[in-house]
């Protein structure tokens, strides 16, 4: 596989992405990976390289470009996550998405019908907005906080109100002892979409805590991330794969 980054122009200023392309010719299906709250980092990149290795073409763009390039943080310095996330805003965030898409669809090597969308956490918000606002083949939303209600001292803005712009199948993750991300909030993402005629499904995954998926936090669930990690495949498998 190759990596590379290259940047992106949103309105705000260039954003960096980093990004992995599988070995061979293609043409290949695409993802965009939004990130953790904690930067495009080792983890991310290392999702990256995980769908490169099944035939993706994976990009993850820098969210927090707005803050500087190259932002990464410290897994146990939150101080310094509140103050990058206070800079975000919904139409931030559809703006360097859509930057995503257009560049992913202009590249030769890519089928522009036939790219996901995936984020974690923060990246998890994202990804439930994109499927809302933008056209993702498929999306898969884990742990994405903030979409029932608004977040203490954060200008981004529920997503609940807006899920009849989902027009592509979503998946949505959780774990049922994530603290910042109530049953309540669970249930409310589940009767929301239930109310779509697109394919979606919610899974909660029993004594996972947030961040279950990232296998360099103390959180991280081994057989919560194995499933998950199975269902996405298949999840992205069915709408962007050769049948997609």
């Amino acid at each position: 596989m190759n990596e590379e980054s290259v940047p992106l122009t949103t309105q705000d200023g260039a954003m960096d992405a980093a990004v992995v392309r599988p070995d061979g010719e293609g043409p290949f299906p695409a993802v965009v990976v939004a990130q953790e709250a904690f930067g495009v980092n080792d983890h991310i990149r290392d999702v990256c390289r995980r769908f490169a290795r099944e035939g993706y073409l994976a990009l993850a763009p820098e969210l927090f470009h707005r803050s500087g390039r190259g932002v990464n943080v410290a897994y146990d310095d939150l101080p310094s996550v509140y103050a990058h996330l206070a800079a975000l805003t919904n139409a931030g965030l559809e703006q360097d998405l859509r930057a995503c898409f257009d560049y992913l669809r202009r590249r030769p090597e890519v089928v522009g019908t036939r790219i996901g969308l995936v984020g974690f956490c923060m990246g998890g918000f994202s990804a439930f907005l994109g499927a809302c606002r933008l056209d993702p083949a498929a999306t898969v939303s884990f742990y994405g906080g903030g979409i029932v209600r608004p977040r203490v001292q954060s200008k981004l803005a529920p997503l609940l109100g807006e899920v009849a712009g989902i027009g592509s199948p979503i998946l949505c993750l959780f774990g049922a002892e994530d603290q910042g991300i109530p049953p309540t909030d669970v249930e409310a993402v589940r009767h929301a979409l239930d109310a779509l005629e697109v394919g979606h499904e919610v899974v909660v995954y029993p004594g996972a805590g947030h961040g279950f998926f990232c296998d360099q936090r103390p959180v991280f669930n081994r057989d919560a991330a194995a499933d998950a990690w199975r269902r996405t495949l298949a999840w992205f498998g069915r709408s962007l794969g050769e049948e997609g």
